[in-house]
This record gives C-alpha cells, structure tokens and sequence, in this order.
C-alpha cells in the first residue's frame, strides 16, 4: 500500500505576483518563486540629476555634522553646569552601600 502523492496547485499571489506551490492535503506551501524585478527605467538626464541631489544631501549632512561637532564643547559645558547647580541643590546624603543592604 503506496501512499498516492497528494494533489499540488499552484497559486499566483495578488500582491506580489510570486508563484506558490500548495499541498492541498497538507494546506502548507510547498515552494515560492519571487517575481523577476524589472531595472527601473532611468534617463541619463534624470540620472545626473539624482546624483546632483545626492551629493548635495551628503554635503548638508557633513555640514550639520561639522557644526554639532563644533559646538559640542559648548553644549556640554553647558549641561555640566545645569547638573551641577541640580546638584548643590539637592541635600547631601551618606551613599549606600552594599554592606548596609
């Protein structure tokens, strides 16, 4: 007594068009197949274009960066000032320890 393979059907999904292969005794998915991506269509003028905007958006980025980096002493001074006028006024306290625990 040999098992009859079980019937398998293939599906073609309605999002991304891939191809599933299906157990129908089993209702599992046996195989997937993605669809083949076409380039996308770009004009040489449109391509200029593009990298024209990207090395613009590179530049402002190391721009902005450059100016946090440089104000970065100022900013910390700053907040080292603010923690330490939190600090005087908070009342001193003896730290726990461990051993207290």
């Amino acid at each position: 007594m040999t098992k009859k393979p079980a019937p398998t059907i293939e599906v073609t999904c309605p999002c991304c068009d891939s191809k599933l292969t299906v157990d129908t005794d089993l209702a599992v998915v046996l195989a997937h197949v993605s669809p083949v991506k076409a380039a996308p269509k770009v004009d040489f003028n449109d391509a200029a274009r593009i990298l024209a905007d990207q090395a613009k958006k590179r530049e402002d980025k190391f721009r902005d960066s450059w100016q946090a980096e440089s104000q970065k002493e100022d900013v910390l001074n700053r907040k080292f000032e603010e923690a330490l006028k939190k600090a005087k006024d908070q009342p001193v306290e003896k730290p726990l320890r461990d051993f207290d625990l």
